[in-house]
């Protein structure tokens, strides 16, 4: 397939590299707006003279072309990791707090000492004095644009493979997110062990008797 989307460029890596700063490392999240399963941040040091053609934005990749960079880019990079929150750790941390769990994950998981980290957005999840925030990252920067990849690809294999556990609800297209057959399951047969039970979406899912609505009755002292 291909890409009419300009290609993400070096200029803050470079910038960096120029200033001293050995360890740059791009970072993304996905998973966050999802109803189930984790919350996966990816961190990625990207070499300084070899290259990958075809990165962009995991967003605007096809799953079979998202699956095949991973592949390329995971041997490519200098040092790369992913960090889960897990559905309960969103539950019981809440989403930002969660967030930065994950992050802590994925730059702990590189096993290098990082100099600074390039964020996608407005908001620095990872703190410390470490980070550089981008509006539109992800397609801008090549180091955070390879995240995107690693972060989409990773967590999209863990939903495809629980999609054998629970197929009413389509895990392996959906990835958690919501969507008609997502939304009828869950009101026909209840949310599965992956889904974030602290969420708005569970008010109006009508499970009477169910383990869920027994756990609420003995949090609120009914039971």
């Amino acid at each position: 397939m291909g890409l009419r989307t300009p290609a993400p460029g070096l200029e803050h890596e470079k910038r960096l590299w120029a200033e001293g700063h050995g360890i740059v490392v791009g970072m993304d999240e996905v998973g966050r707006g999802s109803w189930a399963g984790p919350l996966t941040v990816a961190a990625a040091v990207i070499p300084r003279e070899r290259r990958v053609n075809g990165i962009r934005d995991s967003k605007m990749l096809t799953e079979s072309r998202r699956e095949e960079l991973f592949e390329r880019v995971s041997e490519w990079c200098a040092f790369w990791a992913v960090g889960h929150a897990s559905h309960v750790e969103c539950d019981e941390l809440g989403m930002s707090a969660a967030q930065k769990l994950a992050a802590r994950r994925a730059l702990d998981g590189l096993g290098v000492e990082v100099d600074v980290v390039l964020l996608d957005g407005n908001w620095d999840f990872v703190g410390n004095g470490r980070s550089q925030l981008i509006v539109k990252g992800d397609a801008k920067v090549l180091s955070i644009a390879t995240a995107s990849i690693l972060a989409k690809v990773t967590r999209d294999r863990i939903m495809r493979a629980e999609s054998e556990n629970h197929p009413a609800y389509d895990f392996d297209r959906n990835k958690g997110y919501p969507c008609p057959r997502h939304k009828l399951a869950l009101k026909g047969y209840g949310p599965t062990s992956l889904h974030r039970r602290s969420w708005a979406f569970m008010d109006d899912i009508p499970w009477l008797g169910s383990r869920y609505e027994r756990e609420q009755q003995l949090t609120l002292g009914f039971g």
